[in-house]
């Protein structure tokens, strides 16, 4: 049994601890948050002591740490749990900085600790047959991949002011699908982007509308759109072209049932949220974690795949910033 310690208790540790408590193989141990109430409660519920984070980082009855607190704890906590000697799942974005995940790397494969970053949407049924159709094949070598992400309605202002902008926050799981799909690295990148929705979003120094373009060495090449409205729910899409035919990936709907009548015919609206989206993805990405840490094979995406991402997420915030295509270091 992998004894879980849970760094976080809002909404995405709540997601994860749901996860955990379905599972044989592993269990929560001990949960901390900043906020006292949000750690009893999940403590509660999942028969797992309250300790402060600290304390669960030292804890000898802790195999590994799930940190699901805000992005710029992250650093602390990744440093304390590697030392530890602690597997470790980390939500993205790793953090901010790219020199600070790179300090991170460095001190995770010191240690040599097991290192998960969650990008779930790699672990989601649909996503991950079409990546497997495409080792497979099907279509022959990938010449265009789509990436479609559009929420239901933007968050908050409050967090669109401390969430590090939408290329950070939203697109880094594009940016992080297109490598997963695309299996080499891209060259150039060049982003555009608007305050469509709500203007206070500008205001707040952010967009809620984009579109990357990236392109391979060998020319291939993917376009990223995303927005934070969605009038018809939660639209999450992709579409890969190859030599020999294309693949496609479409919305998960609320039900699969269609009304025909003259007046056409009429299908349900997209699943609401990434919650329900993505509930399959997520057990599927927690069921890797924990294979990993108990099998020692190499956990999957890694630490080096959040940094990518992030180093994606930067230059998309530049190329917007400029106006102009940003070259990848390689």
């Amino acid at each position: 049994m992998l004894r879980i310690g849970l760094l976080g208790c809002g909404r995405i540790g709540q997601v994860h601890a749901r996860t955990i408590k379905g599972m044989d193989e592993a269990c929560v141990q001990a949960v901390a948050d900043a906020v006292p109430e949000a750690a009893e409660r999940l403590a509660e519920d999942q028969g797992a002591d309250m300790r402060s984070a600290e304390a669960i980082l030292e804890a000898p009855d802790i195999d590994a740490v799930v940190i699901g607190t805000p992005t710029d704890t992250h650093f602390d906590l990744i440093q304390g749990a590697a030392r530890a000697g602690k597997a470790i799942f980390c939500e993205k974005p790793i953090d901010m900085s790219v020199d600070n995940i790179r300090a991170c790397i460095e001190v995770v494969e010191g240690a040599g600790v097991p290192f998960l970053t969650g990008f779930n949407r790699r672990f989601d049924p649909n996503f991950a047959a079409l990546r497997a159709r495409i080792g497979s094949g099907d279509i022959g070598a990938v010449e265009l991949v789509t990436i479609t992400s559009r929420d239901p309605a933007p968050p908050p202002i409050s967090y669109i002011e401390r969430s590090g902008g939408l290329f950070r926050d939203m697109m880094i799981h594009d940016f992080d699908m297109a490598r997963f799909l695309m299996g080499e690295e891209f060259v150039r990148l060049h982003a555009v982007g608007s305050a469509l929705v709500d203007p206070a979003i500008g205001a707040a120094g952010d967009v809620d509308t984009a579109a990357v373009i990236l392109t391979t060495a060998t020319g291939r090449i993917c376009q990223i759109s995303n927005s934070r409205r969605a009038a018809y729910g939660y639209d999450q899409r992709i579409e890969v072209h190859g030599a020999k035919g294309m693949l496609r990936a479409e919305n998960q709907l609320e039900t699969t049932v269609e009304l025909a009548t003259e007046g056409g015919f009429a299908r349900a609206p997209a699943q609401h949220f990434f919650l329900e989206r993505y509930e399959a993805a997520y057990l599927a990405e927690m069921r890797a974690f924990v294979e990993a840490v108990r099998t020692g094979k190499p956990a999957d995406p890694g630490i080096r795949d959040g940094l990518q991402a992030q180093i994606l997420a930067d230059a998309a915030a530049l190329s917007l910033q400029t106006g102009q295509p940003v070259d990848l270091a390689t």
